[in-house]
């Protein structure tokens, strides 16, 4: 489920959380199916007052979502890749273009636009290497966004989490 997003302006700042806030956003993280009513038993508060916090963190986009995490292995995309993208030109359109490909991608995790020697570094889940070669040669190579990529294939994940290091003070 997505959560509607707010302006910039509206948005609540790190300084902003208390120590209550913090404490329902650490307990979503480690399970989003939690209820008002298990999150107030577990932190002291009524149900009522949770809900509110809880709806005040949704509205303000601190709570951007809640989402099943899925076991890629078992799911059937075993193979985790890091891919390093150098465009073909640096100018405003061809970086559009990128976005834009990147955006219709479903194997493409994360992308991220980097300082230094290449430009994107993307988290791009495949089957197997067939699977990763056919999303090398035949998606990025040929856009003509791309000039060069450089492909590293994950051995062993040590740790994976997105949950962010809240801090309770």
């Amino acid at each position: 489920m997505q959560i509607s997003r707010i302006s910039e302006a509206e948005k609540v700042t790190d300084s902003e959380l208390d120590k209550t806030d913090r404490k329902i956003l650490a307990l979503l993280q480690e399970d989003a199916r939690l209820t008002n009513n298990d999150i107030a038993e577990r932190i002291h508060l009524s149900p009522s007052q949770c809900s509110r916090r809880r709806a005040r963190l949704e509205r303000e986009g601190v709570i951007a979502g809640y989402h099943a995490r899925l076991d890629g292995e078992k799911a059937g995309f075993g193979l985790v890749n890091f891919i390093s993208v150098t465009l073909a030109t640096h100018n405003r359109n061809n970086a559009a273009r990128f976005a834009e490909l990147m955006a219709r991608l479903p194997e493409v995790q994360e992308a991220h636009a980097l300082t230094g020697e290449m430009d994107y570094i993307l988290r791009v889940v495949t089957r197997d290497l067939r699977g990763l070669s056919d999303f090398v040669n035949e998606t990025l190579l040929p856009h003509e966004a791309v000039q060069n990529v450089k492909t590293s294939i994950v051995l062993e994940t040590l740790k994976d989490t997105g949950a962010l290091p809240i801090g309770l003070d």
